[in-house]
């Protein structure tokens, strides 16, 4: 409905410009002209065919104009506001002493000219600033931001974990935090979310429950600590990459960064980024057995060799046993003889109790 009053209403403009358009005409082409309410009549439907036409292509050009307004954040339309204002208040004040000067009447032109451009280009470079240190003038405005809370002390730097994709459907977050373990703010960044709903959105299933997990997961955290869990609207338009950006924002406010992805880790560590891998954190909290310490396991299956048995600790570290392979399915008590760290994990190697005293 409402495009169909602005593509009307252009018409309708247009047809009236057109119709009483015709007095313009010198008056020796008024004098030829026979029937002059014709004349009017053919101009104005002419002139409303062309203002459909305009009136159709700007209606295409301000939704395309609305749908971007309606992707950008919150806060950067607040600022770039800020930035128009600010712009144009310099530029009345810059070119007020303009319309003082004596300039000759054949040249009067000039000052509204000069006025207009001069809008318009300071204008223009106050959005500019203000998308770049948009930020600063947010702190000066809305006290909640994260910014704000860094420079008043209530939000710690060395306390801040900005979080990962991965990290929050991994799941194990939410045990770190019941458990005390994780502390400071917790920072979810507005692309991290979007991604987590693609991956929730995704079309096959094995993503698209992962997705679902760790849409689940962030909801139970954000209920559990609300004054924990902060979701920021900060997004990067000139970064593509969803790590980029998350390496770019750890930056700028010294958070340190929460992830299990090991590729993450490594560039942010080549960029001076404080990470915290969650599987890091995991190894470095698993006991450690030395030989001849005990571990009572549960035989579950032969190995390669054949008398060799497999068991597994809680954590998922894999036992084998020498002359295991006779209590596949039983419980025992065996001895630790030595342990393996490999590139895919521990591997630790005993013998069965009895088998080691002997």
């Amino acid at each position: 409905m409402f495009d169909a009053i602005i593509i009307f209403s252009f018409i309708l403009a247009a047809a009236g410009v057109g119709y009483y358009s015709t007095d313009l005409l010198p008056a020796a082409a008024l004098s030829k002209v026979s029937n002059m309410e014709a004349l009017r009549l053919v101009v104005a439907i002419f002139a409303a065919i062309f203002g459909g036409a305009f009136g159709l292509s700007f209606q295409t050009a301000y939704r395309r104009l609305e749908a971007k307004v309606r992707e950008l954040p919150l806060e950067v339309i607040l600022t770039r506001a800020i930035g128009l204002v600010i712009g144009l208040l310099i530029a009345n004040l810059m070119l007020a002493p303009l319309f003082l000067l004596p300039i000759p009447a054949d040249f009067s032109f000039i000052k509204p000219l000069v006025a207009v451009v001069g809008s318009i280009i300071l204008s223009y470079t106050g959005m500019n600033l203000a998308d770049s240190h948009g930020r600063g003038l947010l702190r000066l405005i809305n006290p909640s931001t994260v910014e704000t809370m860094v420079v008043e002390g209530t939000l710690k730097p060395a306390n801040t974990k900005v979080v990962d994709t991965s990290c929050i459907i991994d799941g194990r977050i939410e045990t770190l935090l019941e458990t005390g373990f994780l502390e400071g703010q917790i920072i979810v960044p507005q692309f991290v979310l979007q991604e987590l709903q693609q991956v929730a959105d995704a079309n096959k299933d094995l993503k698209r429950v992962r997705g679902r997990r760790g849409l689940e997961i962030l909801n139970r955290v954000r209920a559990a600590y609300p004054e924990r869990i902060l979701i920021n609207s900060i997004d990067y338009e000139d970064i593509t990459t969803v790590d980029a950006k998350l390496v770019r924002f750890a930056q700028e406010i010294n958070a340190t960064l929460l992830t299990n992805d090991y590729n993450l880790s490594k560039v942010a560590s080549v960029q001076k980024v404080p990470v915290l891998n969650v599987n890091d954190l995991v190894n470095a909290v698993r006991p450690t057995y030395l030989p001849g310490d005990n571990i009572d396991l549960k035989i579950l299956k032969e190995g390669k060799e054949p008398s060799q048995g497999i068991g597994y600790l809680n954590d998922g570290t894999m036992v084998v046993v020498e002359e295991g392979s006779n209590y596949v399915g039983n419980e025992l008590r065996v001895v630790v003889t030595s342990a393996l760290q490999t590139s895919a994990g521990r591997m630790i190697f005993a013998k069965p109790q009895a088998s080691a005293l002997a």
